[in-house]
């Protein structure tokens, strides 16, 4: 079977410090510039999920994630996605987790960004620090039970919070299955 653009050539639209627009054929979409990944973390403790929420530009609100952050912008080029995770976790939420372990890669949204996460599991919290993130990120930090995810992401919605996708895998329960 042939696949309409599959051997077009790239092109590079517009660049910048963290994405590259790019063409190929009749699509456009999005890469994250430099070969940086992102590993987006879910960390669980004691019947407990941690997440986080941040004021997002392009949303224009806050949104309601997993705690997570990009692989080699801090490491270079050949930081595991263990490392950055535990790193952003540590960043982002003042945990720190005895044990990480890679779940998989993911992609988000496969028709618009090439970007790809390492979806990664922590457990064995131990609080160490405020969290909050670095700088001006304004991180806040929830610790919810996990059989009250649904109705804390009803309520967050609720309130005009945006709510990321891969919080679909809490919702559905098929992390823990």
């Amino acid at each position: 079977m042939r696949v309409p653009d599959h051997d077009a050539p790239v092109e590079t639209m517009w660049e910048g410090r963290f994405i590259v627009t790019k063409k190929r054929g009749r699509w456009e979409y999005v890469s994250r510039a430099r070969g940086i990944r992102a590993a987006a973390i879910l960390a669980v403790d004691q019947g407990d999920v941690i997440l986080v929420e941040q004021y997002r530009v392009p949303l224009g609100r806050y949104c309601l994630e997993l705690p997570a952050g990009l692989i080699g912008d801090e490491g270079g080029a050949d930081e595991s996605a263990e490392t950055a995770a535990a790193r952003e976790l540590e960043e982002e939420t003042g945990y720190r987790a005895a044990h990480i372990e890679t779940i998989g890669e993911f992609f988000s949204s496969p028709g618009m960004v090439s970007e790809s996460f390492a979806l990664v599991k922590a457990t064995g919290l131990t609080k160490v620090g405020d969290g909050g993130g670095e700088g001006d990120e304004d991180i806040i930090v929830h610790r919810v039970a996990l059989g009250d995810v649904a109705a804390f992401v009803a309520a967050r919605r609720a309130q005009g919070v945006a709510i990321d996708v891969k919080l679909l895998m809490l919702l559905t329960g098929s992390v823990f299955g």
